[in-house]
């Protein structure tokens, strides 16, 4: 349980870690951390406005997309300590759940009948179908070196199995899981969030039709996705034997560094070109084979 609180105090601070780090590379003073959250409660006092064109799927879609990244919380373990929910193979019912809240938002974009909305959906899926090699082929890496399949398993005994590589295993890890989150949150430099030119939008067009409630909605469950991605991080960084209060120092550190590293990202890198995406994403596919092939041979696993 103090993993889901962690996460939540985390992706409280996180979008504003972001916004900040952006203001200081380019010189301006910019927004304060909490601006976000500010947005957010403005969000949330206003209505929701539907377009006579849409129907129940879209007014529902916000609550199930964010419903699925709260239960993804359960399933998320912190040091030594065993998530809510931990079962054998529970990192696929993790992928999963996300999967099923990004395909109600996608039913959501579809069903506005709008067909800038239905480009954005349709980049969504397809980059979101283009990354999941990288995720399965990174996690069955590491339920190959422990021999765990769950969360749990897999990050308690992940500094045990494996000593003379596990900073290779770490670094591999980090990364892949940094340009899984930035792609799975439509951020730099498969989108840009604060693009308003529709023929280049993707996680954006797909919201134009939402406002008030629902879209604060949709911003949580961002911001949470990035937090449950850094949370995935920091179990492949710091042993889960340490002194618990040293584990949460060290968790919102890893995530505070994780924000800055987006913030930077996106303030000294340009977008992709639209039609580069899916060569850069799977690349990032390739590069979990080959680490995954490379591991095998590490460990004297390859016949």
């Amino acid at each position: 349980m103090i993993s889901f609180v962690l996460i939540l105090i985390a992706a409280f601070f996180f979008p504003g870690m972001i916004i900040r780090t952006k203001s200081i590379s380019s010189g301006r003073k910019g927004q304060g951390i909490l601006q976000p959250i500010k947005d957010i409660g403005v969000l949330m006092r206003k209505g929701s406005v539907f377009s006579r064109t849409s129907g129940r799927i879209f007014q529902i879609a916000p609550v199930v997309a964010l419903s699925s990244v709260l239960c993804v919380l359960l399933v998320i373990p912190f040091a030594s300590q065993s998530a809510v929910i931990s079962f054998e193979g529970d990192f696929v019912f993790f992928s999963y759940l996300l999967a099923f809240g990004k395909f109600f938002t996608i039913l959501a974009a579809l069903d506005t009948g709008s067909s800038f909305s239905g480009m954005g959906a349709n980049r969504e899926a397809f980059f979101s179908m283009l990354v999941e090699p990288a995720f399965f082929i990174l996690l069955a890496t590491f339920a190959m070196v422990t021999g765990y399949t769950s969360f749990s398993g897999i990050f308690s005994h992940f500094f045990l199995a494996g000593t003379h590589y596990v900073l290779i295993y770490s670094i591999i890890g980090i990364y892949l899981f940094v340009q899984i989150a930035m792609i799975e949150n439509s951020r730099l430099p498969v989108d840009d969030p604060k693009t308003h030119l529709e023929l280049t939008m993707i996680h954006e067009v797909m919201i134009l039709d939402n406002s008030g409630f629902d879209k604060a909605l949709i911003h949580i469950g961002t911001y949470l996705k990035f937090a449950i991605y850094g949370a995935l991080m920091y179990n492949v960084i710091v042993p889960a034997g340490w002194n618990i209060f040293l584990q949460i120092v060290l968790f919102l550190t890893v995530q505070m560094v994780f924000a800055i590293i987006i913030g930077l990202t996106e303030s000294f890198r340009a977008r992709n070109k639209m039609n580069k995406n899916p060569k850069f994403i799977l690349t990032i596919s390739a590069i979990a084979w080959i680490a995954f092939v490379v591991i095998l041979i590490l460990t004297d696993k390859l016949i």
